[in-house]
């Protein structure tokens, strides 16, 4: 602001309207909607004003106790965009009583209920608190006391969730109205695994120290138990109640429940970090932390394919992913790469990496960008790659394209498909949920109400609802509104 002769400028950018939380600078006012800055160069000043006419951009006061004698003494040269918006009398003299009280005449003092009306163009602090505190989702199941690490619908009805967490416990529970059916106590460590069985007459609960748990949900009792070592993942045959499970010391665990048969897979001697059943029940596709991916005969116990060396990945696995009829695999893994398997000859026909759509395995795990979540589409010859620095990359399967490329505002930690759509959902570290169009790469909705990361998410089949895992120790369910349903 520029303080010439008595008179105060300001440009049109420097009059913005603002809003003012509580406890803020006692230098600053707010006047008929726009902040005036302190005057602090003056000593003792006399001000004397009315407000005149206004518009938008420029506030006008005419002098009501204090003028200037001579009209051309006063004359000032303005420049640009310059206006004069306040006159001040320099001179000693201090307001009196009539002053002040000529002052007061025009002020409205209305009943304070009515306050509100005057804050059109502010934001009050309550609005700046609730803005901050937005919360997207229908229900929040609140039972954990720790961070919640996973969370699944039951496959039968999608009206049952179950969900694990830091505090040792995984909880049955209600979507509809958060009421918990079953409590599933006893475990020594976190629960990072916990699903339901392909009919949902049984759940089972791991923790990270390996001890696997199942229950019955319809009478609420433990039907069985194992210990294994530190437990990496945990997954249901999709036909039989039949369970794998891969370990830290690389074992692959599979289990009849309740009898409790098992079988296990051949060591490699590194981490087993994460497994997937084929749809056809009878093989396993399981990755190592070396970046071997192996294909495995459920019935017969042994490998039916390897991929590894110089058409495998260059370090651990972080996921699998396959496609309906199980013909083809994708891998992700910490080199920044997504490689495309077909199961039924056992080698790689594709890999996948954000520089230019197509790229090159990296060696050097600690500059690349890690793979956090692969899946194919339903309809479309597509598939989404997910990657730690918030990309979501959407590849044309036939040409191996990179079609689109959905940023994120931090990194990507699951996606899923929409089992009868192009639209893909993605959670991620900054606590949102959102849904993409793979056909336009246009973000078609975004949700939010967490606090904290979100760890995992899964959706019902109808693609209405989602419930989603986080860091801030709660579960939260989202009905999912789209203009195109």
């Amino acid at each position: 602001m520029l303080a010439l002769r008595g008179f105060f400028f300001s440009s049109f950018p420097e009059r913005r309207r603002r809003g003012r939380k509580k406890n803020s600078s006692p230098d600053r006012f707010r006047h008929t909607g726009f902040l005036l800055q302190p005057q602090r160069h003056m000593e003792r000043p006399c001000i004397h004003q009315r407000r005149g006419q206004a518009d938008e951009n420029v506030i006008i006061y005419e002098q009501t106790a204090c003028s200037m004698d001579n009209s051309e003494e006063s004359a000032i040269e303005l420049h640009g965009d310059e206006e004069i918006i306040e006159v001040i009398d320099l001179n000693d003299t201090e307001p009196g009583p009539d002053d002040l009280a000529d002052d007061l005449e025009d002020v409205d003092f209305d009943d304070a209920g009515n306050a509100g009306d005057d804050n059109d163009g502010w934001e009050t602090e309550d609005e700046m608190e609730a803005e901050a505190e937005q919360d997207d989702s229908d229900l929040t199941f609140s039972k954990h006391t720790g961070s919640v690490f996973c969370v699944s619908l039951d496959p039968a009805t999608n009206n049952l969730a179950v969900s694990g967490g830091e505090d040792d416990k995984a909880y049955v529970w209600r979507v509809s109205d958060g009421e918990v059916l079953l409590e599933c106590a006893g475990h020594k460590d976190s629960v990072t695994c916990a699903m339901f069985s392909h009919d949902s007459s049984l759940v089972a609960s791991g923790d990270m120290s390996g001890l696997i748990k199942v229950w019955k949900v319809e009478t609420k009792e433990e039907i069985w138990s194992f210990e294994v070592g530190d437990l990496e993942w945990l997954e249901w045959h999709p036909c039989a109640p039949v369970l794998l499970a891969g370990t830290n010391d690389g074992s692959v665990w599979m289990w009849k429940i309740p009898a409790g048969d098992c079988k296990t897979f051949q060591s490699p001697a590194c981490q087993a970090t994460s497994g997937k059943i084929l749809p056809d029940g009878k093989r396993a596709v399981v990755g190592y932390e070396d970046g071997t991916v192996r294909v495995w005969d459920l019935k017969q116990g042994n490998a039916i394919h390897v991929i590894k060396g110089q058409d495998g990945h260059q370090g651990a696995l972080t996921c699998l992913a396959c496609n309906k009829d199980g013909s083809l695999m994708l891998t992700g893994s910490v080199d920044g790469c997504a490689k495309l398997i077909n199961i039924t000859a056992g080698k790689v026909v594709g890999t996948f990496s954000v520089e230019g759509g197509k790229g090159k395995d990296s060696k050097d795990e600690e500059e690349s960008n890690s793979v956090e979540s692969v899946g194919f589409c339903n309809i479309l010859p597509l598939i989404a790659v997910a990657y730690l620095d918030g990309t979501l990359a959407i590849y044309d399967l036939s040409t191996q394209a990179l079609r689109h490329r959905c940023r994120h505002e931090a990194g990507i930690v699951h996606l899923q498909w929409e089992e009868s759509s192009s639209v893909v959902s993605t959670c991620s570290l900054d606590g949102a949920l959102r849904l993409w169009d793979a056909r336009s790469g246009n973000m078609v909705a975004e949700y939010k109400g967490h606090t904290a990361e979100i760890l995992d998410f899964t959706m019902n089949r109808e693609a209405t609802l989602a419930v989603t895992a986080s860091g801030d120790n709660q579960v939260k369910v989202f009905c999912l509104q789209r203009p195109d349903r």
